[in-house]
């Protein structure tokens, strides 16, 4: 059974000035009732779904929300403090008794006026040819409202899109987020695996002999950091709004870069009949020691976000992926396997102590990657199960 990838398409709503105010309104209004219901949720321990319902959805109605839109503001509340129990759960708001856990605990969820909306069917409809949609609002259906976005997303949505959209309003703009099951493509046997070396100086390094060197990521970084430090000392209502307008660009760029460095490094291997190898990243930011100086550079980078691009871009193309212990591969020589801090002579330069070899370091690395991930996936092929006699 070929399972599907879920893709996020976001487009951009073009709406008239009338259209804007009342999707602004309906946000507004749905997020302050979200408050009251979480309020509700909170005083009474956090009830089951339907339970919640009977204590709210009587006055979402009042409130002059239709029924689907009360069901989806109730459905809201109650997966975020689903989402805050697993969190705490998992420790991500520090110890119990810790001041941010302390605050999570003692105080109703609130949503801000702009927090997105679901919307389903019922309530929201497409017209792909016309590139418009109807949308419920408080102030009543609205249609032709105008959209934008690529001819591969518009292909997409018209032919995967399932469930639920989110209506989102940032800096004035509004957004509709759906979500596309796509099917997976059959995964090939690979003839082979391309190792990735994921990395700061160069973003991302292949066995094949692919490079992005990341000087010019990091350098448009420290140019909008600077930039940012100039606009907040200032401090003035204009350096306030040009920060604004600045919101998420840095956000944006380095999501487009990695896009380009994810399909590069997929089209490669499928051309090639290879399998990806990737180095398993938890716990990175724990384990790997910077000087003070790269460490602002670590923290910012989005490697996570890089490997995810490489996998669901790889599942759709059928390219097989496997995880790797990235352990001593920037130590290991490639040709003779011998492992010493010493081979790593630079940040850039690798030369063996034992045989002499002198490579990229990088290099050397994604190589060592490729051949784990060989080995990991033949050891997943074989059967475990013992031999007959």
């Amino acid at each position: 059974m070929i399972t599907p990838v879920k893709i996020v398409v976001q487009v951009k709503l073009i709406p008239e000035a009338d259209q804007a105010t009342a999707l602004s309104a309906t946000l507004h209004t749905v997020n302050e009732a979200a408050n009251w219901v979480s309020a509700v949720a909170f005083e009474r321990g956090v009830p089951r779904e339907y339970e919640l319902r009977k204590h709210t959805y009587a006055e979402l109605k009042a409130r002059g929300l239709g029924s689907q839109a009360a069901q989806h503001v109730i459905k809201k509340v109650r997966d975020a403090y689903t989402t805050l129990k697993a969190n705490i759960r998992a420790g991500n708001l520090g110890e119990s008794g810790s001041k941010r856990r302390m605050k999570a605990e003692t105080k109703p969820i609130a949503f801000r006026p702009e927090a997105a909306q679901p919307y389903d069917d019922r309530c929201l409809s497409w017209q792909y040819d016309a590139r418009t949609v109807s949308i419920w609002t408080t102030a009543g259906r609205i249609k032709n409202v105008r959209f934008a976005c690529s001819a591969d997303m518009l292909q997409t949505l018209r032919e995967y899109r399932k469930g639920e959209s989110d209506l989102i309003e940032r800096d004035g703009v509004f957004y509709l987020v759906a979500v596309c099951d796509v099917p997976e493509a059959e995964q090939y046997e690979p003839d082979g695996f391309t190792g990735v070396d994921l990395g700061i100086a160069n973003i991302a390094t292949t066995s094949t002999g692919y490079k992005a060197a990341g000087r010019g990521l990091n350098r448009h970084r420290k140019k909008q950091a600077g930039l940012r430090r100039k606009l907040q000392k200032k401090g003035t209502k204009s350096a306030r709004r040009r920060l604004k307008s600045r919101a998420r660009k840095e956000q944006r760029h380095a999501a487009n870069t990695n896009h380009i460095i994810a399909k590069t490094i997929v089209t490669e291997a499928e051309r090639t009949s290879n399998g990806i190898s990737l180095e398993e990243l938890k716990g990175i930011r724990q384990r790997v020691r910077l000087r003070k100086p790269q460490r602002v550079a670590l923290h910012s980078w989005a490697f996570a976000q890089l490997a995810d691009f490489i996998v669901y871009k790889a599942r759709r193309a059928g390219v097989p992926v496997v995880f790797v212990d990235p352990a001593y591969t920037s130590q290991q020589c490639y040709e003779c396997g011998h492992i010493d801090k010493k081979n790593r002579a630079s940040q850039a330069r690798f030369t063996c102590r034992n045989c002499g070899v002198v490579a990229h370091a990088d290099r050397n690395a994604s190589r060592n990657l490729a051949r784990k991930g060989e080995a990991a996936w033949t050891a997943g092929r074989e059967s475990r199960v013992p031999a007959t006699p």
